[in-house]
């Protein structure tokens, strides 16, 4: 029965249902046919939700669109423009680098693109960019926020597998600066070829500072953030209220910009957002709890096992599993359905759990990159007004330093665990 009900789900999905009716309709057909009670759904929907560190998914959803209402997300453009706008590319690095700053905020790749994203691509197309290239540099870029800490992708692995969200957020912190210097390194080259705009000059130390000073609070709110998790002062979701508050305040207090209408805006679409990432959340529990009863998980374990037991070899074909996952499911979803079956097994086999879970998390964010399913192909799009071909051809560039960073990731363990480890310390 449990193979019937992944069947379902698939077939479900292939045929367009939207992703939670192809995960409940089978679930909710299993529980029927077993004579299972009917509150047992209930039950396993409710236990889903009621967990802590969840609680972190709305805030940081919060935190991000408060952000892009507010301001910040302005003062975070001129200060990375004023610090990399020389550099051959001029615009394009400022995307990049941008990225990495609003991401320490916002914790989600949609969210940079909605936000920061918009501004950039605007701004780029007005300096002569071509418009397919500004949206595969903000494409691009927007997979940095998923990695860097706070990452929603992250706690919710997190969540799923009880590996210390804390020391995967801090795990994240080397990747994203290492894909930050690869994509920027790709624009310098690009941009070198193509004779990109550039900043005519490179800034005075007291334009470096007058741009700096203004960014100053948003850009330390991660390393506080950061911090407070590392001593112990708050868990991730007491630091995702924290973030929230500390937004609030330097919006009101500060910039003088928050006004009641932003804070009943972030609201609505941080009920909108957190309710599409929940009810998925809600929906994966019961199905795998499904999957755990028919023992799905075991048999998959052995079966790959019998394959391999080297953890390098494992991590190569989770990567395969996930990146083609990534084509069709969000990362939410993938992450809630694939991971607690494929998971065990390398765990299992000698592969460190908070590796695992970046070099999951990475290559799901591709997939946001990635026919068909790319959702962040087509808000870029959209943002930039071209067709889903034209930004395909300007972003294949950029799979070079995003497929090089995975690859560094799945081979160099010591790469991605000597912060979290010297932390530790």
């Amino acid at each position: 029965m449990g193979f019937i009900v992944v069947i379902a789900f698939l077939a479900l999905f292939m045929m367009g249902f939207p992703v939670v009716y192809a995960i409940l309709l089978p679930s909710i057909a299993y529980v029927l046919i077993e004579g299972l009670p009917l509150g047992l759904l209930a039950q396993r929907v409710t236990y889903a939700l009621d967990s802590f560190p969840l609680v972190a998914v709305p805030l940081f959803i919060f935190v991000g669109n408060l952000m892009n209402l507010s301001g910040i997300t302005d003062r975070i453009f001129r200060f990375a423009y004023t610090l990399v706008g020389r550099i051959p590319g001029g615009l394009a690095q400022v995307n990049v680098f941008g990225s990495l700053v609003f991401s320490g905020m916002s914790g989600a790749a949609l969210a940079d693109i909605g936000g920061l994203g918009r501004i950039e691509i605007d701004a780029m197309k007005k300096r002569g960019f071509d418009p397919a290239f500004a949206g595969a540099v903000t494409g691009a870029s927007a997979t940095l926020g998923p990695i860097f800490p706070p990452s929603i992708p992250l706690i919710v692995y997190g969540s799923v597998t009880s590996v210390s969200i804390v020391q995967l957020l801090v795990a994240g912190i080397m990747p994203a600066i290492l894909c930050t210097f690869l994509l920027m390194l790709t624009v310098f080259i690009v941009a070198t070829r193509h004779r990109h705009p550039r900043a005519e000059r490179w800034p005075t130390a007291g334009e470096a500072i007058m741009s700096f000073l203004p960014a100053l609070p948003a850009i330390a709110a991660p390393a506080l953030m950061i911090a407070g998790m590392t001593y112990g002062a708050f868990t991730p979701t007491e630091a995702a209220a924290m973030t929230a508050v500390y937004v609030i305040l330097i919006s009101a207090l500060l910039y003088r910009e928050l006004t009641l209408q932003h804070l009943w805006t972030s609201a609505i679409l941080t009920a909108r957002s957190s309710s599409a990432i929940l009810i998925i959340v809600a929906a994966a529990a019961l199905f795998g709890w499904i999957l755990a009863v028919e023992q799905i998980p075991q048999t998959f374990a052995a079966a790959l096992l019998t394959l391999s037991s080297d953890p390098i070899m494992l991590l190569i074909i989770a990567n395969l599993i996930f990146f083609i996952a990534g084509m069709f499911l969000d990362s939410t979803t993938a992450t809630l359905l694939l991971v607690p079956i494929i998971a065990p097994p390398l765990v299992m086999a000698g592969v460190d759990p908070v590796q695992l879970g970046i070099v999951t998390i990475f290559n799901l964010m591709l997939g946001l990159l990635t026919p068909p399913m790319g959702l962040s192909l087509f808000l870029v799009a959209d943002i930039a007004k071209v067709s889903i071909r034209q930004l395909l051809k300007a972003l294949l560039p950029f799979y070079i330093p995003l497929l090089t960073t995975l690859a560094i990731l799945t081979f160099a363990k010591d790469f991605t665990l000597w912060l979290p480890r010297m932390i530790a310390q």
